[in-house]
């Protein structure tokens, strides 16, 4: 089976570590300073307070760097694994006050693509044996793209376009402005660049075999009921791949799934993913030179 996505790369996701850092600790942890002597050491632990599923370590391990490049890292569990409460995801050795001064904003992303990776996870499940894909869209955090289209991904979901250069999709209001279906369609195939994808919005079964015709390479059918999507798979699944949106829901999700489309884009997976609930706690301490 296929590992993990490559982690995203660091220009993608560092700006977001350095402004988190610099709105947390302002001119300082006046807490650990006032508290804590500056040569305690701790042993600390991250771990799942809930079942989910493990995503984004490289970026708490990041987190910790950037403000104690001397603090040790070690991870527990691999990227995408299934935990249960209690499991260790991170082990962080160093500098009490560097240790405490990461500990939230780490969390806070931690939290976040944990809980992306496990909404998503969820979804995937929920799908089960019909071969149809849970696909994200761009209603991701602003800032958080490659890391929530990441989450995704290591939660068994599938990535949609990263954004609106890399392929075309036309929605309601395209078509209305470029006069139909069809219309939208050969004009995105005669200025468009040739690699790129053209995927189009259909309300109809009239739409859909217009959008065929007129060379169209992916359907997107949004708000359409079960039936709407089994009359449309009927006539078109063998021709063209079929991707309903709008309306899902995990009460909904297999009955769309088993409809004969191919995909299914859900918003949610990014836009309303509950945060994952993680913790650091000590797990013992020592004086430097004691």
């Amino acid at each position: 089976m296929p590992g993990p996505p490559p982690f995203p790369p660091a220009p993608t996701w560092a700006p977001l570590v350095d402004r988190a850092l610099a709105e947390d600790l302002g001119t300082g942890d006046v807490t650990s300073a006032a508290v804590l002597p500056p040569d305690l050491l701790l042993n600390t632990v991250i771990e799942a307070r809930e079942p989910l599923v493990v995503c984004g370590l490289p970026l708490v391990e990041a987190v910790f760097r950037a403000v104690d490049p001397a603090l040790a890292t070690s991870p527990a569990v691999s990227e995408g694994a299934s935990v249960p409460a209690g499991q260790v995801l991170l082990e962080v050795r160093g500098a009490a006050r560097s240790v405490l001064a990461a500990e939230r904003t780490a969390l806070n992303f931690l939290g976040r693509m944990c809980g992306v990776a496990s909404f998503t996870r969820r979804h995937v499940e929920a799908v089960v044996g019909t071969g149809v894909a849970i696909v994200d869209t761009r209603k991701t955090l602003p800032g958080f793209r490659s890391l929530d289209k990441y989450a995704v991904a290591i939660g068994g979901g599938t990535n949609h376009r990263a954004g609106l250069y890399d392929a075309i999709l036309i929605k309601d209001n395209h078509v209305a402005a470029a006069g139909g279906v069809g219309a939208a369609v050969k004009a995105a195939r005669a200025n468009a660049a040739p690699h790129l994808q053209v995927q189009v919005e259909v309300e109809s079964l009239e739409d859909a075999e217009t959008a065929i015709e007129a060379g169209a390479d992916l359907l997107l059918l949004d708000n359409r009921s079960a039936e709407e999507l089994r009359e449309i798979a009927a006539r078109c699944r063998e021709r063209i791949p079929l991707e309903a949106t709008g309306g899902v829901t995990l009460a909904n999700l297999r009955e769309l799934a088993e409809t004969g489309i191919h995909r299914i884009s859900i918003g949610a997976l990014t836009h309303s993913a509950p945060q994952a609930d993680v913790a650091l706690e000590v797990d013992s301490r020592e004086v430097a030179g004691s």
